[in-house]
C-alpha cells in the first residue's frame, strides 16, 4: 500500500526521485497516467492490469466508459525506475499535470499521485476543509 506525502525535485531531464520505501513495489516496472484533478497516477503493472480488466467490463455503448478509458489508456506509459529510483515522465504527461520543478508525491492506498507542489496546495487547502466539515458517513460503520 502506498501512503504519505513526499516533495521531491523534477530534474531538467523530467526526472523525479521516488521514495525509497515505494521503490520495492515498483521494481518490476510501473504504468504512468493521466489522473483526474490534472495529477498523474502511477499504478504497479499488476494494478494497472487489473483496472483495465474492470473497465473494459464497461459496456461499449457508454460513452462515459469509453472517453474514461481513451483517456486513461492513451495517456498510458511502461515505465522502469533507474538505479538511482528516479521516473522519467514523459513530456506529454508533464505537460498535461503541469509539472515544474516542485512536485508533491502522495501514496493514496494502490497508487501514487503526482501533482505541482503549488496545485497541489491548492487543492489541499480546499478539501481540507471539506474532510474536516464532513458529518456524513462517507464508508457506513467506518467512523
Amino acid at each position: 500500500m502506498f501512503m504519505g506525502t513526499h516533495e521531491p525535485k523534477l530534474d531538467a531531464k523530467g526526472r523525479v526521485i521516488l521514495p525509497a520505501k515505494f521503490r520495492d513495489q515498483l521494481a518490476d516496472g510501473l504504468v504512468v497516467t493521466r489522473g483526474q484533478d490534472r495529477c498523474l497516477y502511477i499504478f504497479t503493472k499488476a494494478e494497472f492490469e487489473n483496472i483495465y480488466d474492470q473497465l473494459s467490463k464497461a459496456p461499449i455503448t457508454s460513452k462515459n466508459a469509453r472517453d474514461f478509458l481513451r483517456v486513461l489508456m492513451a495517456g498510458a506509459s511502461d515505465e522502469l525506475l533507474d538505479k538511482q529510483g528516479r521516473l522519467t515522465i514523459p513530456q506529454t504527461l508533464r505537460r498535461y499535470a503541469q509539472l515544474e520543478r516542485d512536485v508533491v508525491v502522495t501514496g493514496v492506498g494502490a497508487r501514487l499521485e503526482v501533482w505541482d507542489a503549488q496545485r497541489w496546495d491548492e487543492y489541499l487547502s480546499v478539501t481540507e476543509d471539506v474532510f474536516s466539515d464532513a458529518v456524513e458517513e462517507i464508508i457506513p460503520g467506518l467512523f
